[in-house]
């Protein structure tokens, strides 16, 4: 079912949250958190994708992004889709003391998709246009707390996992464009 967060304008800069179905907290291990990792890296070298923000949190992910292509809504499906076989693979091939369960919930949302055994990925992206600086700051400013509203940090850069580090001008996991605002921590 839709929520009306559409990705319309094709080479608009949007704020999305992706979501894993039943809010399966999978990003709580490294190994997944890495598919994602090497999976952004991927989209921006090859399919153009532009990351001004980001955030990558035990079940969900934070992306203030555009595509350089005009093609943002394929690049997040081929994104989901690619991450999406990765996750399943390490759930056979891995040992994972959660396997049963999450191959239990993510068949049962595959089940309410054509021509498909496994859901790992909700379907909504929850897009939302950026139409000025200070929805572009408001975003990123909560891109960047979520951890620290979660209580896994104390200050936004010190998550590895998140463009917070990059806009501290410490080292990173990937390259981010950064917006022109002032930087400030909690």
């Amino acid at each position: 079912m839709s929520t009306g967060y559409k990705i319309t304008e094709k080479d608009g800069l949007y704020y999305l949250t992706f979501q894993i179905v039943g809010w399966i907290d999978i990003f709580t291990r490294k190994v997944y958190r890495d598919i994602v990792i090497d999976s952004l890296q991927y989209c921006q070298r090859h399919k153009g994708l532009e990351v001004i923000a980001y955030v990558i949190m035990s079940n969900h992910i934070h992306l203030l992004a555009r595509s350089q292509c005009g093609d943002l809504s394929g690049t997040i499906r081929d994104f989901k889709n690619f991450t999406s076989k990765k996750f399943l693979k390490i759930l056979e091939d891995k040992q994972e003391s959660r396997r049963d369960w999450m191959r239990v919930v993510f068949e049962y949302h595959g089940k309410f998709k054509k021509n498909q055994s496994f859901q790992i990925w909700t379907h909504e992206n929850h897009a939302e246009l950026i139409y000025s600086q200070k929805f572009i700051e408001q975003k990123i400013e909560y891109i960047h707390n979520n951890p620290v509203a979660a209580g896994i940090v104390e200050k936004p850069e010190d998550y590895l996992y998140s463009s917070a580090r990059n806009y501290a001008d410490l080292e990173s996991l990937i390259e981010v464009i950064k917006a022109d605002f002032r930087w400030k921590t909690v």
